[in-house]
């Protein structure tokens, strides 16, 4: 009976997506990953890099190994090592491969340039150091399409948002959180967050505007952390707790009053589940700390609209989990996704896969995708500007960019005009007399300037040399 055919399994180009660890000498062994309990990922990757929160006495650092350089980690490797106290979250510029922004619990935010070249002694100077917290910092994450705007939130239960090519506040949410953020996440476009709370709150703002504009209390009935993301069309994915203890999952629309398109229990396991969202394939895969497996789901547009794919399994619990931008995937090999899982003492890489039997570009499974170019500014963005990510092909795979420079240009004090008023005339700083004093002295700024720059340079071509004689001599 016709009734009968309907049940037919839906269809999904994904239903057979399935999860391998890379082979054992495609591994990262040897690193110490660090303990430091907190929910963060401890992993961030991208075309070039994998970079791992690590042990380490008395500060806090992590480690950048080139994405080729598998197999067993030199112990004398050079680290990031710059901030005071433990590193808790780390996120690579999604427009430049070479920079990479750290967070601690020394209350500050610093920003790495890691050049494409290995370096012989640990990085120590960040190039920009953004402080602006009173307590630790657990959370950070770059603006999808503007250059340079970079979120931090902290256990002061501030958001802050940066301009790093300044180095300056652009924004403080400071008033919006009554207790600890567990999470923060972009929309597409950048023009608004989602952030859970400890206090039961999942809440959408508009960060220029700095408003909150819509807010759920208590998605999850259990006390146990709660995350959220953005999926398509502004709806939001959500995982926690029940009462019970079970962990849940949820599907939120944002009309007002929020309502729940979709919510389920899965299990009883305690581990915070991770959530990461590929919007070009509408799959959101969930990464239990503590689990041994991967769950994913593909989101739809029409009801239940969340819906079990499958599960990749594994016997090793993750103590982290890095996702490889879409940019970084092997698409000759049909990859849809890449996890780098962080055990105890290395990382592993694990594919996913959709088989196809053909090998010519599958453009079904890979729509263009965000690039490395920003759509914006930071001016023009807390102006008011939104701009979807500018798009690329991946047709003929993704090709890294060359190393590029963060320039950070403090504004100049000097540059602010005085405050207006009759106290100025008799300012010893009169304009006739300060002009060509000023002019000499920058001037003298600019050549030391230049000669920095120049040893800088000479510095690196003779660590690139050292660096080619180390390797001819393994």
């Amino acid at each position: 009976p016709p009734a009968m055919s309907r049940r037919v399994v839906r269809q999904s180009k994904f239903r057979h997506v399935f999860g391998q660890p890379v082979k054992a000498d495609q591994m990262y062994e040897d690193i110490r990953v660090s303990k430091v309990t907190c929910d963060s990922s401890f992993c961030a990757v991208n075309p070039k890099f994998v970079a791992i929160i690590v042990e380490s006495g008395g500060g806090g650092a992590f480690i950048v190994l080139p994405l080729a350089k598998t197999g067993r980690v030199d112990k004398n490797h050079p680290l990031v090592t710059g901030h005071t106290a433990p590193v808790l979250d780390i996120d690579w510029c999604p427009h430049n491969d070479n920079v990479i922004a750290s967070a601690s619990e020394d209350t500050t935010v610093m920003v790495w340039q890691i050049p494409d070249y290995v370096p012989v002694r640990n990085i120590t100077e960040p190039v920009v150091t953004l402080e602006g917290h009173s307590k630790r910092v657990s959370i950070i994450s770059w603006h999808p399409t503007a250059r340079n705007v970079l979120l931090s939130a902290g256990c002061d239960n501030l958001v802050i948002l940066w301009n790093v090519g300044t180095g300056e506040m652009l924004l403080a949410l400071d008033d919006m959180h009554t207790d600890l953020i567990y999470n923060v996440g972009w929309n597409r476009n950048g023009s608004l967050l989602v952030t859970t709370c400890k206090d039961k709150k999942v809440r959408v703002i508009d960060p220029r505007k700095q408003q909150i504009i819509a807010e759920k209390t208590k998605p999850h009935d259990g006390t146990r952390p709660i995350r959220a993301i953005f999926v398509a069309d502004g709806k939001i994915f959500t995982t926690g707790f029940s009462r019970m203890s079970e962990r849940q999952l949820g599907l939120w629309d944002l009309v007002c009053p929020p309502r729940r398109a979709e919510a389920r229990e899965m299990d009883t396991s305690n581990g915070v589940l991770l959530p990461f969202y590929d919007a070009d394939s509408s799959i959101v895969y969930l990464c239990g700390k503590g689990d041994s497996s991967i769950r994913y789901f593909e989101i739809t547009d029409e009801a239940p609209y969340v819906h079990y794919l499958n599960t990749y399994s594994s016997k090793e619990p993750q103590r982290g989990m890095g996702f490889m931008p879409k940019r970084g995937l092997d698409v000759s090999k049909c990859e849809i996704a890449r996890f780098f899982k962080l055990h105890e003492r290395k990382c592993e890489p694990i594919v996913m896969t959709v088989p196809r039997k053909s090998d010519l570009f599958q453009d079904d499974l890979y729509p263009d995708t965000p690039g490395p170019e920003p759509a914006l500014e930071a001016d023009e963005w807390l102006s008011g500007k939104d701009a979807e990510p500018i798009l690329i092909s991946l047709r003929d795979g993704y090709v890294p960019i060359k190393n590029r420079e963060l320039k950070v240009v403090k504004k100049n004090i000097l540059d602010s005009k005085p405050p207006p008023g009759p106290r100025r005339s008799h300012s010893t700083c009169d304009s006739d007399f300060s002009q060509p004093a000023l002019e000499e002295v920058l001037e003298e700024i600019r050549a030391l300037k230049e000669t920095v720059q120049a040893q800088e340079k000479r510095i690196s071509d003779l660590e690139n040399k050292l660096c080619q004689f180390t390797n001819g001599t393994d």
